[in-house]
């Protein structure tokens, strides 16, 4: 199994109500060693992602030792990367601002990689890919056995005039699903999708005109729906984890959930089976976060 994983390289600044900042990797790290946790021996993970100069050797050490990563294709840029802090909100919830954001990753920077089982592409920055990128990715593997999957995930929000995300319609959602094998989403994402007002089940079977084969709405510590087209109708199954609520952090669950989703597919060619598989082995993993965060 080979597969590829698109998106910007982070850092999560968690800013906590004691006055404590944690800096800690962000949401691509977490996808690409999930991957690594449940790679067999002859599997190959490749992360396509920037880094700043003065960190490329220590960020590419850290990738390269995660066991059936292949480094080879993380490039170094000179300047900021993506990286979010974390403050505390009400009720619990955290505020995300974005104090540095990255260019977006060429499309010459993977196309040498794209003979692959799969490729996941997660927009963790929301300026990870243009979609004129999208679209020459797309085109490269048409007609081909690639599986594609696409986190929607930052793109769904936009930068306030502080540095805060907000959340937006996307005019060009159509565009960004059309013929991807796979969408994910979390119920917040999709909710806030679209210019017009539409109900989640609208929006999925919008989605699922588009060639998209399953559409993925994680839903936290209850799991994750699938929802896909059969004999005309969209039907719906739901996947609750076998444990669940001792990770209440929301921050690498859905990149997680990618990785973990994508590579039982890959495996397994039925995206039922790969839900209820994602959703265990996410829970699983979220656990061992929670106990060493670092």
């Amino acid at each position: 199994m080979k597969i590829l994983v698109i998106g910007h390289y982070s850092r999560d600044v968690v800013h906590e109500a004691n006055g404590r900042v944690v800096e800690r990797e962000g949401g691509l790290y977490h996808c690409v060693a999930m991957l690594s946790a449940i790679a067999e021996k002859q599997d190959r993970i490749i992360p396509v992602t920037c880094v700043p100069s003065g960190e490329f050797a220590e960020v590419s050490r850290k990738f390269a030792d995660l066991p059936g990563i292949d480094a080879s294709a993380l490039f170094s840029v000179e300047g900021a990367v993506h990286r979010v802090d974390y403050y505390p909100g009400p009720d619990g919830a955290r505020i995300a601002c974005v104090k540095e954001m990255a260019p977006p990753i060429p499309f010459e920077r993977f196309k040498k990689y794209l003979e692959a089982d799969a490729v996941l592409v997660n927009m963790l920055s929301g300026a990870d890919l243009t979609i004129e990128t999208m679209d020459e990715l797309r085109m490269a593997v048409r007609g081909e056995d690639t599986k594609v999957h696409f986190d929607f995930h930052n793109l769904t929000l936009s930068v306030g005039k502080n540095g805060e995300r907000v959340r937006r319609p996307l005019s060009t959602w159509r565009r960004w699903a059309f013929m991807v094998d796979t969408v994910q989403l979390n119920e917040q994402e999709l909710t806030g999708l679209s210019v017009e007002p539409m109900s989640e089940v609208q929006t999925v079977g919008h989605l699922l005109t588009l060639g998209v084969k399953g559409v993925i709405v994680t839903r936290g510590p209850r799991g994750a729906t699938l929802f896909s087209n059969e004999h005309k109708k969209v039907v719906r199954r739901e996947s609750v984890p076998v444990t669940g609520g001792e990770y209440t952090s929301p921050l690498p669950a859905g990149d997680v959930f990618g990785g973990a989703f994508l590579a039982a597919y890959v495996r397994s060619g039925d995206p039922g089976k790969a839900l209820d598989v994602a959703v265990r082995d996410t829970a699983e993993r979220l656990k061992r976060i929670a106990s060493d965060p670092d």
